[in-house]
């Protein structure tokens, strides 16, 4: 992609700032849009080079004067971090409801031809726990989020039916990568093992994820905007699964850590994010797009450590 005016809401967050960079260094004009309510992940020298707008994205009229003369909407703006969305559940829905009418009116009021939304393998639930999972599998959303994620989708589509306004709903599957903070467990299990103390691992740590490399989820993500028409749902996932207790176990290998491995038990606010198995099918994006998540774990660890 080239040449585009992009805004990308929630920009400045960990995803975001990573998309803003391809899509500035492609040659593109990006607006973002962020409160900064977890700070700017943008480096500096992309900083320079975006225009920025502290606004939140429920800010309906805002939003529309930010959307002129755009070619896609990447909506990212979320709530994120278990603990934090488990305890925020009312403030979590409402971010993600109205900041999705918001954007969905930009788009209608300015003629934006389409609208690129993160969504979240959470949509999955605890289903399908024996086999990767694909967009075709009836959806089984257990949360605050995932339910408002959901709901998000089904707007979209109602959205493309209605005005035609065309729109992806993009399910990531865990994604990781430089910039990410410790609300997610591979940057707190760096920052354990890279300070001694023990990695806090919940439960038996059998349970598995699907751990896809950020710079996969932007390929895929800008590639699928350029070719898919209409309103489809993709995952973005790695198609490979690892238990959370090899993930400590590697992280403490990279890292030549003396760390142990803590076993506690989950809060009973997470036991709806704590599915015992889940990795997805990305078939359906190699199909579209020719192109996969191939970024394996251990060599995205390395990465991340030699950062």
């Amino acid at each position: 992609m080239e040449g585009k005016k992009v805004v990308i809401t929630g920009g400045a967050g960990f995803i975001g700032s990573h998309l803003a960079e391809r899509l500035v260094n492609q040659g593109n004009e990006v607006v973002i849009i962020d409160t900064l309510l977890r700070g700017n992940k943008i480096p500096k020298p992309i900083f320079d080079k975006v225009s920025f707008h502290k606004v939140d994205v429920a800010d309906r009229d805002e939003v529309t004067k930010l959307c002129k003369g755009v070619d896609v909407i990447f909506h990212f703006a979320a709530i994120l971090g278990v603990d934090i969305v488990a305890d925020n559940p009312i403030e979590t829905m409402e971010t993600e409801v109205n900041g999705m009418q918001s954007v969905a009116y930009a788009a209608s009021v300015n003629r934006v031809p389409k609208i690129v939304y993160a969504s979240t393998s959470g949509i999955y639930g605890h289903l399908a726990l024996e086999k990767s999972v694909d967009e075709e599998i009836l959806v089984d959303p257990r949360t605050s989020y995932a339910m408002a994620k959901r709901y998000n989708e089904i707007y979209l589509a109602s959205l493309f039916e209605e005005k035609g306004i065309e729109s992806l709903a993009l399910r990531f599957f865990n994604i990781y990568g430089p910039r990410q903070d410790n609300r997610m467990v591979i940057p707190r299990f760096m920052e354990q093992a890279l300070s001694g103390k023990p990695l806090t691992v919940y439960g038996s740590g059998q349970q598995t994820r699907d751990f896809t490399y950020v710079d996969d989820a932007i390929t895929a993500t800008i590639l699928l905007a350029e070719k898919v028409r209409g309103f489809e749902i993709f995952n973005i996932a790695n198609e490979r699964e690892a238990s959370i207790q090899q993930l400590a176990e590697t992280i403490i290998s990279s890292s030549n850590s003396n760390s142990t491995i803590q076993h506690i038990d989950a809060p009973k606010k997470r036991y709806d994010y704590e599915v015992g198995r889940r990795f997805g099918s990305s078939e359906k994006l190699e199909k579209a797009t020719g192109y996969k998540p191939k970024t394996s774990l251990k060599e995205g660890l390395e990465i991340l450590f030699n950062n």
